[in-house]
């Protein structure tokens, strides 16, 4: 299986709120998630506890402007987000989404 057959693979989530009451709902499951805020991607990250690592992302200053988030659930995420960083960076001129440039 070639890198975007592994991305089609992906079931994603559909774009939920991004609150502490919808985050309580999430799986405390291995996984990659991305959020946005006016249309655009602000994070795509991976996470060993999706529920954790979202709930912890409520305080962070760049995410304060997010709105929606998704996510799925699935094994190798650090490798799923390198792939999904990389086709990110492909159709947006070699740029992160914003809450990732250093």
């Amino acid at each position: 299986m070639n890198n975007d057959d592994t991305l089609e693979a992906l079931k994603w989530s559909s774009w939920l709120n991004f609150d502490k009451a919808t985050i309580t709902e999430i799986p405390e499951s291995e996984g990659v998630y991305k959020m946005h805020a006016s249309m655009k991607i602000l994070i795509i990250e991976s996470s060993y506890n999706l529920r954790k690592s979202l709930l912890e992302s409520l305080s962070d200053s760049c995410l304060n402007k997010a709105t929606r988030f998704s996510y799925t659930v699935t094994q190798s995420s650090h490798n799923i987000q390198k792939l999904l960083l990389n086709q990110y960076r492909t159709k947006h001129s070699g740029k992160l989404p914003l809450c990732m440039e250093t």
